[in-house]
């Protein structure tokens, strides 16, 4: 099946490829990005992926582009932990990717039968173990805070009832749970919150997000580019709260009340653009995976990063907890 790059023409005016440039595809999955990137000018591209199994794309590319492209096999957010400094851009595009949708041994889609696995890399529990193992109260609160459920309490009922009787160690498994918890009522099945909730926790989505915009922060050069794509309200909350934090935004302010410049360091990122950059409609109908999509992008000043603060993360009981359960 052919990878299409989400918001490509966007991705790229906000990148505006330059020969001898450096570029970070943080997040390499099929390479569509990097590919593009690395047709565009006479660049050098660095792929991240905490997945081995790119590695025979990433291979094929940097055999097609004459060396011009290298992967580091780390999660994104740790690319300032593998001598990568002085950068000219870094682009992340959040998410599952469709390569691992696709993937039925993954574990990632209720539209697959296949394992209750989930993970991004090959290391870590798994979203069965995360069924399996978690307490009530628990469920309830990742699947209201990560996958927006408002019927979280009845999924999680229904889980602990079902588990009582048996492992639930498959995606189909699951599905029929929550389609019985919550039943049919639209277009879109009722399991599909709980399996984006899941997946976020047992990847760690928001605090590898946070962690790779710090990261992101510390090794670009000033002018360089720091360009995410989201998917959902969660992850834009972040990326939006994080730029104009870093870039020095008012704070305070309202109709009623004035803003108040926030105290605070120098200002390290100005914003490329204030509003959010959204799919074309002829992008929208040809891929149905862009039309929840949204792009922010900002560039590097001189000024030091920030110091590290995760109060931008919503509060739910944390991977480390369920591994200390296992």
């Amino acid at each position: 099946m052919k990878h299409y790059p989400v918001m490509l023409p966007e991705v790229l005016s906000a990148l505006s490829p330059e020969d001898r440039e450096t570029y970070v595809d943080g997040t390499f999955g099929n390479g569509g990005y990097s590919e593009a990137f690395l047709k565009a000018a006479n660049c050098h591209v660095v792929g991240l992926d905490r997945d081995p199994n790119v590695q025979p794309r990433a291979e094929e590319l940097s055999a097609q582009y004459n060396g011009r492209f290298r992967l580091i096999e780390t999660p994104f957010s740790k690319m300032d932990e593998v001598s990568l400094e002085n950068v000219d851009a870094v682009v992340l595009d959040i998410g599952v990717s469709s390569m691992q949708l696709d993937q039925a041994e993954r574990g990632f889609s209720f539209m697959r039968s296949g394992p209750l696995d989930m993970r991004m890399g090959n290391t870590g529990p798994t979203a069965a173990d995360a069924v399996k193992s978690l307490e009530h109260s628990d469920l309830i609160r990742i699947f209201q805070v990560y996958g927006e459920e408002r019927r979280a309490r009845r999924a999680a009922d229904f889980i602990v009832r079902a588990r009582e009787e048996g492992d639930i160690v498959t995606t189909d498994a699951l599905a029929d749970v929550v389609e019985k918890a919550l039943g049919r009522t639209g277009k879109n099945h009722p399991a599909t919150r709980v399996f984006q909730a899941l997946r976020i926790f047992i990847n760690d989505e928001l605090g590898e997000l946070y962690c790779g915009l710090c990261a992101a922060e510390k090794i670009l050069k000033p002018g360089g580019r720091l360009i995410v794509v989201t998917f959902h309200s969660l992850e834009d909350r972040i990326v939006k709260s994080f730029l104009r934090r870093r870039a020095g935004e008012v704070s305070g302010g309202s109709r009623y009340a004035p803003e108040v410049k926030k105290d605070g360091p120098a200002a390290s990122f100005k914003e490329g653009k204030r509003s959010v950059i959204k799919p074309s409609k002829d992008e929208v109908q040809d891929n149905a995976r862009s039309r929840s999509a949204k792009l922010r992008f900002a560039i590097r000043t001189e000024a030091a990063p920030f110091p590290m603060d995760d109060g931008l993360l919503p509060r739910v009981p944390s991977l480390s907890e369920l591994e200390l359960l296992l």
